[in-house]
């Protein structure tokens, strides 16, 4: 039997992930925010689709066009950044676009800072546009949905750090959310389709903050920097880690991590084809199946991206089994994402949100494990295994 490198954790990337969670709580005197519109002309901007842009009176004034969908886009592409902003509506429904993008040039794809006027009052809550639709609405913030006001000037506060990104409506928490999906794009001033819509933007101001990315944290080819833990078959074949386990052997098997980590978003691909496993983090080595901790759920029929503490609380956040049919591939490769920031976690599975804990009792701190249940016929694939760290 041979040893995994299931996460990786040199001197260098310990500098990144530290510098990380240093700009992930961003020190309020620090900021320098520039400004993004000059306040004469579009300068630095594009317009797209059918609305109509124009400056007036130091003022971006967009309106109804054609009716379709507009945007007024940056040149300049963003990753992690602080953008703030003043929005007049008077009519219509519009938002603003971040880590955004232009695939065919004429559809935007990304992330939404909602500009809401109708009765529900979501202004500030986060939409996905063309993808998977409202990520976080304002149903339970209340304060949120208070905040802003009809035909007067709103302030909007809108930051983008790593997976974090949280707005606030003229002071008000609005979203806060937790997401990797994309991590750079354009910021985008949209007017919704319709009629007669006419909003007012000013004082857009930001403070670029460099970007995050992907990055491998197993190399794919050996097993160099982990261990084992009970008794399985591991192996390495395409790229993949083949794992499997016999339901004659009562004995759990667990791939583990020589370095521990706190905070960290980490995604891998899998396909589980039978029985249960998981993706293990912030564990102890110990207790009666070998490791204790939380457990991200991978099974070949159920509960997917699931949250269990092992040796512990069993489980804490389940997912509904309509919701797995949504998004669960049986038989096939499913993405999976795991965030853990201080004592929030989350976990995504193919984009969709599976589980989340706001402020979690639990360990804040432990190694990374891949598991075999024990008493089971197994068998599972894992790959791409990658690390979220700041870039620059």
């Amino acid at each position: 039997m041979t040893t995994p490198a299931l996460l990786r954790r040199t001197k260098t990337a310990l500098t990144v992930l530290a510098t990380t969670l240093t700009l992930a709580s961003i020190d309020v005197s620090a900021e320098e925010l520039s400004p993004l519109f000059n306040g004469k002309d579009l300068t630095g901007w594009k317009a797209v689709g059918g609305a109509v842009f124009e400056v007036k009176d130091g003022v971006v004034l967009g309106k109804t066009g054609d009716g379709t969908f507009g945007w007024l886009c940056t040149d300049k592409t963003y990753g992690d950044f602080i953008l703030e902003l003043e929005v007049n509506l008077t009519s219509g429904n519009s938002g603003v676009q971040i880590r955004s993008h232009l695939p065919d040039g004429k559809t935007m794809v990304g992330y939404q800072i909602e500009v809401d006027p109708t009765p529900r009052a979501w202004s500030g809550g986060l939409y996905e546009q063309g993808r998977r639709g409202w990520l976080q609405n304002l149903t339970n913030n209340a304060a949120a949905r208070a905040a802003f006001k009809v035909g007067e000037w709103n302030k909007y506060r809108i930051e983008c750090v790593g997976a974090a990104i949280k707005s606030w409506v003229n002071g008000v928490p609005a979203t806060d959310y937790l997401d990797a999906m994309d991590l750079d794009g354009l910021i985008a001033l949209q007017i919704h389709s319709g009629k007669n819509a006419e909003v007012r933007f000013r004082n857009l101001r930001l403070q670029d903050l460099g970007r995050h990315a992907w990055r491998a944290a197993w190399n794919g080819t050996d097993f160099s920097q982990g261990h084992f833990i009970g008794k399985g078959e591991w192996k390495i074949a395409d790229g993949a880690i083949h794992a499997s386990h016999t339901k004659d052997e009562k004995e759990f098997s667990h791939f583990v991590s020589n370095n521990s980590l706190s905070d960290f978003t980490v995604r891998l691909k899998y396909k589980s084809v039978k029985g249960n496993s998981g993706l293990y983090f912030r564990i102890e080595e110990k207790g009666a199946t070998g490791v204790s901790g939380f457990q991200a759920e991978i099974d070949a029929e159920k509960d997917a991206g699931g949250l269990y503490e092992t040796n512990g609380r069993a489980w804490v956040s389940q997912p509904a089994p309509a919701d797995v049919n949504r998004w669960f591939k049986p038989q096939d490769w499913n993405t999976m994402t795991v965030y853990a920031l201080g004592r929030r976690v989350a976990t995504d599975v193919n984009g969709s949100r599976a589980a989340e804990l706001r402020d979690d009792p639990g360990r804040t701190e432990g190694h990374f494990a891949l598991q075999l249940h024990g008493g089971q016929d197994v068998e599972v694939f894992f790959k791409d295994i990658e690390m979220l760290v700041r870039e620059n």
